[in-house]
């Protein structure tokens, strides 16, 4: 195969890829999270909420390190997510700077709910495919993205989220054997007594 012609099947993958990237995000994620909310939080609000369900508590920190903003701007996604009920806040004890958020019940039945659709829609959208077939392009995925991770400029500093979709396997673990940021926040938070 010459140079040019593997250039345009890459460029062919990557197009599609970002096709496909678009329509899981507004096909799937975007309208069941308008289905089930009927537009009361953003996808990034619910992708924090996703996150808390899978780690349990954290902190303004860490939802910073998750979503890559600012802590001020993690501040603020956490105060609308608190005076909508969706989430709790409390002091530790033995610092009060530092704080611990919770899910409360409203924000664990909006993640139910959203499960419950998802996995009837899913399943209805991928019936034609086999078991094989998708675990198969999963893997390609997984392994494309863990080598386009490793050839960026500060891939130490990326986080793929994938917490909000794995509990315990982080792509940067798994494959390239080193943790994102957010997952080095979360073991120092863990080994100063923070859950």
């Amino acid at each position: 195969m010459t140079h040019s012609a593997a250039t345009a099947f890459i460029n062919h993958f990557l197009g599609s890829s970002h096709v496909f990237a678009s329509v899981v995000n507004e096909v799937v994620e975007e309208k069941l999270l308008r289905q089930v909310t009927r537009g009361c939080i953003s996808l990034s609000q619910f992708k924090l909420l996703k996150l808390l369900a899978l780690t349990e508590a954290c902190s303004i920190g860490d939802v910073a390190a998750f979503l890559g903003v600012s802590n001020a701007a993690a501040s603020k996604t956490v105060d609308k997510l608190v005076r909508r009920k969706f989430l709790t806040r409390s002091e530790f004890p033995a610092d009060r700077r530092a704080i611990e958020l919770a899910l409360t019940e409203r924000s664990r039945r909006l993640l139910r709910q959203y499960e419950i659709l998802k996995t009837h829609q899913l399943n209805q959208l991928f019936h034609q495919f086999s078991p094989r077939e998708l675990h198969r392009t999963a893997q390609l995925l997984y392994r494309l993205s863990a080598r386009l991770v490793d050839h960026s400029p500060k891939p130490e500093q990326l986080c793929l989220q994938c917490g909000i979709y794995f509990r315990d396997k982080c792509l940067m673990q798994h494959l390239l054997h080193r943790t994102c940021f957010y997952h080095r926040q979360r073991t120092l938070h863990r080994g100063n007594g923070r859950r």
